[in-house]
């Protein structure tokens, strides 16, 4: 969008990189904008703003693969989302790929090393995120505008940006470089937070953008930016992991659950009723649900460009020359490569109205097995498409107008069920009832066993390709374990369990080449 495009001219001119140490050097060329000159109207800040969110989005500044924001990696590759995706679902039983794109069949065998380039980009990602996060609340708060209503609002968004960020830190790589807008980083970069004291962190500057009341109440943004329930979804999904972030025991964690309760029970209050139909969360007018969607990061055929988000997830769900199902998922042609495995689509029933499996051919029997190396059999999702509720298709169909739902009030509803189940004292047993079976109920189907086991296989029911699994199998212990396989987990056909270090990421090699301070995560050995 517009504001996009003037925000990236802005950090243009502050010299914003992927690195963010040097930006109070005076230019000595006298042609060149000083930062001051461009900061000079809380509207100026607005557009600086849009760069905070349009990282989430774009890859780059320049098109859908243009001057990309972090190096060592195409703009495709690198883009925030499709990084996510690689992480939180290529490692799980919800997808895998048969690329043959550098290391990326290696995330599904759960075998990635130090030097992964995808998990480097994730990596970069985050911290590039962080890092715009934090250039703007440095410069707002010493702006002559910090004083305003709209100016607090606008650092609260961006302090809720950054908090989304460090929990994907938190999640995918534990203990992490770690800095804030009051921070000076030098030649060797930020100190190394353990993932404790960065749970304690998160969670506070949550706590205080909740209580603080300078964020915009539920659904009182315009579409695009977060309110106050983006914090809460945030902190609880932070105290949801709680046991696993802090090395604690479930009984340990009951006070983590407690909060997750009270903040779900919240949010279901803002949202007491879920979106009729399941399939119209994930089409091209999305950015209509919002009887449901807490937060999307908009996407756009003609003016939000990537090679990431939802243009990544439809297209490699098509093969590629199939041009009925490419028309059927309104794109002009696919991709091929993504699949999901047997054992994830043995658990719906057919009466699920959430089962959009597509057979990529032979026959849709869970007992088919998938070539790791070919897209010319097994099964693909079509969950999300290009085509609006109503069966029309956007005049863009090469890059995708579906938003890419980040928080739903679905995931609010499981949350509050799974805090009740883990203990919590602030949801009763008819409350989490309640909310799964409402879940259920969109989807067609009736009640089910009310237990933790059965809650896992709903939100892989409910929210599979939205980048919450492998978040979700680490905390009840089924991504590394042999309690649960599936088809090509531990890189063999049947399955196998691997070492539990592969519940943590690492810190890539050149990230503790480049900084000192750094140390790895336990179990991996530099360079492998």
């Amino acid at each position: 969008m517009k504001l996009y495009r003037i925000a990236i001219s802005i950090f243009v001119a502050l010299g914003l990189t992927a690195c963010v140490g040097d930006l109070d050097v005076t230019p000595i060329d006298p042609s060149v904008t000083l930062p001051e000159e461009v900061l000079n109207s809380e509207d100026a800040y607005a557009q600086l703003l849009a760069k905070c969110y349009a990282g989430l989005t774009v890859s780059g500044s320049d098109g859908p693969d243009g001057a990309p924001d972090i190096d060592g990696i195409d703009g495709g590759f690198g883009q925030y989302m499709r990084a996510l995706f690689y992480m939180q679902e290529f490692t799980t039983d919800e997808a895998l790929i048969v690329w043959n794109d550098q290391t990326v069949k290696d995330l599904h065998a759960l075998k990635w090393t130090t030097t992964d380039v995808f998990v480097t980009a994730m990596f970069s990602r985050v911290f590039y995120q962080i890092g715009l996060c934090n250039e703007f609340i440095r410069r707002a708060q010493a702006s002559e505008f910090a004083s305003s209503a709209n100016m607090k609002t606008m650092i609260a968004e961006a302090r809720a940006l950054r908090a989304l960020s460090y929990y994907h830190a938190i999640d995918i790589f534990g203990n992490v470089p770690f800095s804030t807008e009051t921070s000076t980083v030098g030649a060797v970069g930020p100190d190394q937070i353990s993932r404790a004291d960065l749970f304690k962190w998160i969670d506070d500057e949550c706590a205080d953008l909740i209580a603080g009341g300078e964020l915009k109440g539920a659904k009182q943004n315009v579409y695009g930016r977060l309110d106050v329930n983006f914090v809460k979804m945030v902190r609880a999904h932070l105290n949801l992991n709680a046991a696993v972030y802090l090395g604690i025991s479930a009984s340990e964690a009951k006070p983590y659950y407690d909060v997750v309760g009270t903040l779900c029970k919240e949010i279901k209050n803002d949202y007491p009723a879920l979106h009729a139909k399941y399939t119209d969360l994930f089409g091209a007018d999305n950015d209509k649900m919002t009887d449901e969607m807490i937060f999307c990061i908009p996407q756009d055929g003609t003016n939000i460009q990537n090679y990431g988000g939802t243009n990544f997830i439809i297209k490699s769900s098509c093969k590629g020359g199939d041009k009925a199902t490419a028309a059927a998922l309104g794109i002009d042609d696919g991709w091929g490569g993504t699949l999901v495995t047997p054992e994830f689509i043995a658990k719906f029933d057919d009466a699920d109205a959430r089962k959009l499996f597509w057979g990529v051919g032979g026959d849709m029997s869970a007992s088919q097995a998938i070539d790791v190396l070919e897209f010319d059999y097994g099964w693909s999702a079509h969950k999300f498409s290009n085509v609006n509720s109503d069966g029309t298709t956007p005049s863009v169909i090469n890059f995708m107008s579906t938003d890419v739902p980040l928080f739903r009030a679905a995931d609010a509803y499981l949350m509050l069920a799974e805090a009740q189940l883990r203990g919590a004292s602030t949801v009763s047993e008819t409350e989490g009832k309640e909310a799964w079976n409402a879940v259920r109920e969109r989807a067609g189907l009736g009640e089910c066993t009310y237990s933790l086991d059965e809650l896992l296989d709903e939100r892989g029911r409910e929210l599979y390709w939205e980048s919450w699994r492998r978040s979700d199998l680490v905390r009840f212990d089924k991504l590394t374990s042999g309690d649960y396989l599936w088809t090509w987990k531990g890189g063999v056909q049947e399955g196998t369990s691997v070492d539990s270090h592969y519940n943590l990421m690492p810190i890539p090699t050149s990230e503790l080449n480049s900084n000192s301070k750094l140390s790895q995560n336990a179990g991996y050995v530099a360079n492998k």
